[in-house]
């Protein structure tokens, strides 16, 4: 998203404000060990003895504790981590697959474009839950594989948009003039065709963020996250499975905001950066 600068976060508030949200979020998952009061995976006593079991909020808790008397604001500072290592993974190797797979398919055109098209067709007639939930069944749930899952579903958006701007710019003058120049067709690719999507591709980051963000939710929530994380989607399934989740809303809530947050900020910023690519948009 480096389409210009940041001028694009100065002029739009939505914008400048979801750079502001995404920066804390990114300062505390850095330094959510020292940010959280307790360990997130340990009991909290009360003061005078026993386990804060499903606590309301409070001076000593701010957002209450879960049905194992474990602190709900050290666990949603400490899921952080893993909403952005997800988003940001993730993202990056959808944009990656997804431009390269439109490069491909737009220069080449003929069987090439046929077949990757075909790709893409399949990928969406596939949902994300159940094929997380066979995928995450016979291989380790780990972050890693959600990864993978959510790279495998989302590459198709950003290969169908940027082919069709990649068929437009094979028949500019600039691409015939490095044939006749000697350049070979992954010289033309790589270094004349892909530095113009490149800001397309940029938007599409923003946008592969908010989706892998929501799709780790999903997967955690039905059960299929890494059992070694604390993640918001984690949070949730326990809060459902409980049933504490309709009469211990401090448990419920802090994550869900968390979720809307990191999804909203990253968008804003996106559509800000999209109206530069886009004169139409400006023009609105």
């Amino acid at each position: 998203m480096a389409a210009g600068g940041l001028r694009p976060l100065q002029e739009d508030t939505l914008a400048f404000g979801g750079a502001v949200v995404l920066a804390a979020l990114i300062g505390v998952a850095l330094l959510a060990p020292a940010l959280a009061p307790y360990d997130p995976l340990e009991s909290a006593p009360k003061p005078g003895g026993g386990v804060a079991y499903l606590e309301p909020p409070s001076w000593a808790h701010p957002l209450g504790t879960n049905n194992l008397g474990r602190d709900i604001l050290s666990q949603v500072l400490v899921g952080t981590r893993v909403a952005l290592i997800v988003g940001f993974l993730a993202s990056l190797l959808v944009t990656i697959v997804g431009t390269t797979v439109a490069l491909l398919a737009g220069y080449y055109r003929g069987i090439v474009d046929d077949v990757l098209m075909r790709l893409v067709d399949v990928a969406y007639a596939i949902p994300l839950e159940p094929l997380a939930i066979v995928v995450l069944s016979f291989l380790r749930p780990s972050l890693w594989n959600i990864i993978l899952v959510v790279a495998v579903l989302a590459w198709r958006d950003p290969a169908r948009v940027i082919r069709a701007q990649v068929l437009s710019l094979v028949e500019r003058p600039f691409v015939k003039a490095a044939r006749v120049a000697g350049a070979g067709d992954l010289r033309i690719i790589f270094v004349h065709l892909a530095p113009n999507i490149l800001p397309l591709s940029h938007a599409y980051v923003a946008i592969a963020f908010g989706w892998a963000v929501i799709a780790e939710t999903s997967i955690s929530f039905l059960g299929f996250g890494d059992p070694r994380a604390i993640s918001w989607g984690q949070m949730l399934h326990q809060a459902f499975l409980t049933g504490a989740i309709r009469r211990a809303w401090w448990w419920a809530v802090p994550p869900g905001v968390c979720i809307m947050l990191a999804v909203l900020s990253v968008f804003f910023i996106g559509r800000a950066y999209e109206a530069v690519l886009n004169p139409r948009l400006r023009a609105r």
